[in-house]
């Protein structure tokens, strides 16, 4: 029971090092705001911001030419953890190319975000160093403002909720992995329009309880959070959903992975905004189909019965910031 105890109070220690060995080797090919240099896609970039030289990697997917706007999607890393490691963690830049969007993968000031929790860099305005970052790149790059999104782990993920909260008139949706909402945000939070908010969370996860309460451990404390139903019931109320979810159970592609997963949608919001929680029977603290970036005894399950990209971007692209319904891609 003491090595448990222990190992998961390292873990958000230990997770630095991992998401930073976990980076994926890359090129500098000089891109400019055109696209036009032929490369790898991947530039490290950074933007002067309240005195402070804030990081980040952009990835371009084949797709883009410098003309055709094209969607953005916001890639949160967990604390302790950086934007190259999100990157190669999530295969997002892989759904990118794929899809046609633009990923971002910023970096937090020591390696962390301020999302609401009083407990973790309550000094940082991030949210207003996202919203500069935004304008730096509409002004750079050929980005539709109508589709910039948001997703993250842990950390990462209850960041994209504040965001939900106070950037919603630049952020049209929202997707949290391994993140539910913070106990004081959830005090503070009252965004101005509905806003579509899907869940990717696990039961079984030990950093971030499915019941809420107090994160991390009893050695490294992280700030408090709602349960998942009531995280959930929180953006039903905020868009205005039905109570009542259309439940779906996802195929158990393989079930070897000790893990089980389904679908719940809350539909009928306002303006055509919806609330999703795909809760994974027996997940951890991680991202599905994703790497598995500490060992299990650690983090928890890794389910492989679906891709966490994949069913994000599936979500984010039915919705617009203009008229939240765009399409009918299935999420």
């Amino acid at each position: 029971m003491f090595r448990k105890v222990a190992a998961l109070a390292l873990a958000f220690l230990l997770l630095a090092m991992v998401i930073a060995s976990a980076a994926c080797g890359r090129q500098e090919d000089g891109m400019d705001g055109e696209g036009k240099a032929a490369g790898t896609r991947d530039i490290s970039a950074s933007l002067q911001y309240d005195g402070v030289e804030r990081t980040y990697l952009l990835h371009l997917p084949p797709s883009y030419n410098g003309e055709d706007e094209l969607p953005m999607v916001f890639v949160f890393h967990g604390g302790g953890g950086g934007g190259e490691g999100m990157a190669r963690v999530t295969h997002m830049s892989d759904v990118a190319d794929e899809r046609g969007f633009i990923a971002v993968y910023p970096d937090g000031i020591d390696k962390n975000w301020n999302d609401g929790r009083p407990e973790i860099n309550p000094g940082i305005n991030d949210v207003a160093f996202i919203s500069a970052l935004i304008e730096e790149l509409k002004s750079g790059y050929s980005v539709d403002a109508e589709r910039i999104y948001s997703t993250g782990i842990s950390n990462g993920g209850m960041f994209s909720l504040r965001l939900a909260c106070e950037l919603s008139d630049k952020i049209a949706a929202v997707a949290p992995v391994a993140a539910l909402m913070g106990e004081a945000l959830s005090h503070a939070c009252t965004p101005p329009r509905p806003i579509p908010v899907m869940f990717v969370m696990g039961t079984d996860d030990p950093l971030v309880p499915w019941e809420g309460g107090d994160i991390g451990t009893d050695r490294v404390y992280r700030g408090r959070a709602l349960s998942a139903v009531d995280s959930v019931s929180f953006w039903v109320a905020v868009d205005g959903c039905s109570e009542t979810p259309v439940v779906t159970e996802l195929a158990d592609e393989d079930p070897g992975d000790g893990t089980r997963a389904r679908r719940e949608v809350y539909a009928g919001g306002r303006d055509g905004s919806e609330v999703v929680m795909l809760a994974v029977e027996g997940g951890g603290h991680t991202w599905p189909g994703g790497e598995q970036y500490m060992r299990e005894a650690i983090i928890g399950r890794t389910c492989r019965d679906f891709d966490a990209g994949e069913a994000i971007w599936g979500f984010f692209d039915r919705f617009t910031l203009d008229s939240n319904e765009s399409g009918d891609a299935d999420a």
